[in-house]
């Protein structure tokens, strides 16, 4: 029996040291971080106690980040007057040309203003990348900003505030109001588009625009 009881003493401090050692051991994992993060991620994931979260999961898929989904007035005025609808005149078929017209009744009779919308700012309504096109048909300039879900088309523009391939988010500056390629007047042609199924599917922009004077 005593010998066994030794035995038995022996065991359990081996089991015991055997634990201490392992719970101090460092796990490296196999997550780098986010894209671009570099090596620094890793060698903080080094450094990390076993139980430890290092590191941030990014959004994934839809509905994740506000930022990246249209959403208000690109003029930002209160006095903000639709000068088309979507899907009529030059806006049909909405599938090819859905829009609408934007203008600024700056006088107050309600109307649009053509003194008073000449060059007012237009502003970015979601997060994404820009592309410029100068001088298009039946665009003008246009500005398109893009991101993985959503991309928005502002047309007509006297001209720029953003450089192409730069990443803009709401609310941004991005031009300012014209009368550029097929245009009657000065005004901002404004359209939604969402990516589905594998391909860019237009939106009523009346849909993501909840108050006009935002």
């Amino acid at each position: 029996m005593r010998n066994i009881a030794i035995i038995f003493i022996i065991a359990l401090a081996a089991f015991v040291l055997l634990g201490m050692a392992n719970s101090n051991r460092r796990v490296l994992s196999g997550w780098r971080g986010p894209v671009g993060a570099g090596e620094a991620s890793v060698a903080n994931a080094a450094a990390a106690p076993a139980q430890a979260l290092v590191g941030v999961a990014q959004p994934q898929g839809r509905g994740f980040d506000a930022a990246l989904v249209p959403s208000g007035n690109p003029l930002r005025a209160a006095h903000t007057v639709i000068t088309q609808g979507y899907g009529v005149g030059t806006h049909a078929p909405a599938s090819v040309w859905g829009a609408i017209d934007l203008a600024l009744d700056s006088d107050g009779d309600g109307k649009a203003d053509p003194e008073g919308t000449w060059n007012q700012p237009v502003y970015a309504t979601h997060a994404g990348r820009v592309t410029l096109t100068r001088e298009s048909w039946p665009a003008g300039n246009h500005i398109w900003v893009t991101n993985e879900q959503y991309r928005t088309g502002y047309a007509h523009l006297a001209g720029f505030a953003v450089s192409d391939g730069q990443w803009v988010n709401p609310g941004d500056l991005i031009g300012y109001i014209g009368s550029t390629g097929m245009s009657s007047g000065p005004h901002l042609d404004y359209q939604v588009w969402v990516w589905r199924d594998g391909r860019w599917v237009n939106q009523n922009p009346l849909d993501y625009i909840q108050r006009m004077g935002e």
